[in-house]
């Protein structure tokens, strides 16, 4: 696999950095996932849905395939254990608030001074300077002051409301991905690892280009339900069907437009479709939410499938795990207990990604950990009575 012999120590908790160390696990990465050693551990084994066995399924969907070392940074033997481990390691990923790391002395300056090929990556909600570095966050808090939660708003009334997704978790997550594999490849030509300060706020403002223009090009707030992305365009909407159900038109290119309004017999609305999204566009998008008002979604998906034109149902999530079409892509897999999983996305010709669907116990591995460091039986049996690991 891509990533064997490659040792990870993940340090972080809930999703950014647990998922991105889980991808690397996948692909053959030994990933020691540092749970505290507070009597719960990594946060989301208590949260949300579980599977039979107990195991929450956010959980099993984010520590699968790694070792589990439960350990007290702030005893001076459990800073050893990790000074020790981080000797041959060739990544660190962690996502305290900034300043925590040094005071557990595992901040990159400590453990770099250990191991200069060492791999460093701090994710944070805003980053490790500037005015908003110690502000308490998760990503709807960061998604809130990136103007994301603004954007979300109802084309009806008005108003913001929560995002469906962790945009800001996810964009961090990837592209620290990314910059660790960015390191690791220019730690082959110098030798040395490097310090990636990855916030959540970056990532997510980062990924704005489609929506950044008024704000750039006019120096104002973009007019959310008059833009493309969001509904301001007549094939770019949601609509809804006869049966209470719905669909989506998400291709506004003109020759779309053409082949749906053609077999329609509606030709004489295909200029709106050439005009920018906004207010200009309201008769096109007036006459799909009549129309598409006028069959069952079953009606509509036998006419649309004999054009092209890029449309689809609204479906749940359950219906997306359950098409042939996410099995037949891995993106869900039954492990031989019965449990489910979400498959890796990452697909290679060679060196396949092989997850494995173990998920550790609550410091399964301290102990084996600590004699692989070095540390002698009786040291081991100390931190263990005084609960370090």
């Amino acid at each position: 696999m891509k990533l064997a012999g490659l040792k990870v120590i993940d340090l972080s908790a809930f999703l950014p950095g647990p998922h991105l160390t889980m991808m690397m696990a996948d692909q053959g990465a030994e990933v020691i996932m540092v749970e505290p050693a507070n009597g719960v551990g990594e946060p989301t084994r208590q949260i949300g849905w579980k599977h039979a066995d107990g195991v929450s399924v956010w959980f099993r969907n984010i520590a699968r395939g790694k070792k589990s070392l439960k350990l007290n940074l702030k005893d001076e033997d459990g800073r050893a254990l990790l000074h020790a481990l981080v000797k041959d390691a060739d990544v660190v990923v962690e996502a305290f608030r900034p300043g925590v790391a040094k005071r557990l002395a595992a901040d990159y300056e400590t453990l770099s001074g250990i191991n200069p090929r060492l791999v460093y990556c701090s994710i944070s909600a805003f980053g490790q300077e500037g005015a908003y570095a110690q502000k308490p966050a998760h990503d709807l808090t960061v998604q809130a002051l990136a103007g994301l939660v603004d954007l979300n708003r109802g084309l009806e009334d008005g108003k913001p409301a929560s995002p469906n997704m962790p945009v800001a978790d996810m964009a961090a997550s990837l592209m620290a991905l990314s910059a660790i594999l960015m390191a690791l490849y220019r730690r082959h030509e110098t030798g040395q690892g490097d310090f990636i300060d990855m916030a959540m706020y970056d990532a997510a403002l980062a990924w704005t280009p489609n929506v950044t223009g008024p704000v750039f090009a006019e120096d104002r707030d973009p007019p959310v339900k008059d833009m493309r992305s969001f509904g301001g365009a007549g094939m770019y909407h949601v609509y809804e069907t006869k049966d209470g159900k719905h669909l989506v038109l998400g291709g506004s290119e003109v020759k779309f437009a053409t082949n749906l309004l053609t077999a329609l017999g509606r030709e004489d609305l295909i200029g709106y479709a050439r005009i920018e999204p906004g207010p200009d566009q309201e008769p096109l998008r007036s006459y799909f939410k009549e129309t598409f008002a006028t069959r069952t979604l079953a009606e509509w998906e036998a006419f649309l499938s004999e054009i092209d034109v890029c449309w689809a149902p609204v479906r749940s999530l359950k219906d997306a795990f359950d098409d042939p079409h996410t099995a037949a892509r891995g993106l869900v897999f039954t492990d031989g207990a019965g449990n489910r999983h979400i498959g890796p996305p990452l697909k290679f010709a060679k060196e396949p990604g092989q997850p494995d669907p173990a998920t550790p116990a609550f410091g399964e591995h301290s102990e084996a950990l600590a004699r692989e460091a070095g540390f002698d039986p009786d040291r081991i049996r100390a931190m263990k009575d005084r609960g370090v690991i």
